[in-house]
């Protein structure tokens, strides 16, 4: 599926944007993704930094999707609005619990942390053609 300039261009961005995330889980942001996961999860600290670790690296494989996987884009563009949803709850667990991440310290910063995420979901879904191949498929 064709998409615009402007829409390749945001597809990049938004691939760079996930390796930078992803890199920051492995690296310098990795205190601050620890405290994200959800407090329904297992508390061992082994854990929780395998899942900080885990999702690092599906966010650069997907960033990388982003950016080079232009022939698969539409699957890339629905598997990372997937991983938007699934990664929701840490962002509401953030929200609930009070935990400071991120420069959100304060209870209205984490609520409105809380309405990007649908804003990534239609991001990638709308830079990767998604939106447009099922209306075509529909007529």
């Amino acid at each position: 599926m064709k998409t615009s300039n402007f829409q390749n261009v945001m597809r990049i961005l938004l691939g760079a944007f996930m390796l930078l995330a992803g890199i920051g889980h492995l690296t310098f942001q990795r205190t601050e993704f620890q405290a994200q996961v959800p407090s329904w999860l297992p508390d061992n600290p082994h854990f929780i930094d395998f899942v900080v670790v885990a999702s690092g690296v599906v966010e650069i494989i997907l960033g990388l999707a982003m950016i080079f996987w232009v022939k698969q884009k539409i699957k890339v563009g629905i598997v990372l609005a997937i991983f938007y949803v699934l990664v929701f709850p840490g962002n509401i667990s953030q929200y609930t619990n009070g935990i400071d991440a991120f420069g959100l310290d304060t209870d209205l910063k984490r609520l409105i942390r809380l309405f990007f995420q649908p804003v990534l979901i239609l991001w990638a879904l709308w830079s990767t053609g998604v939106f447009r191949a099922k209306m075509k498929t529909r007529t």
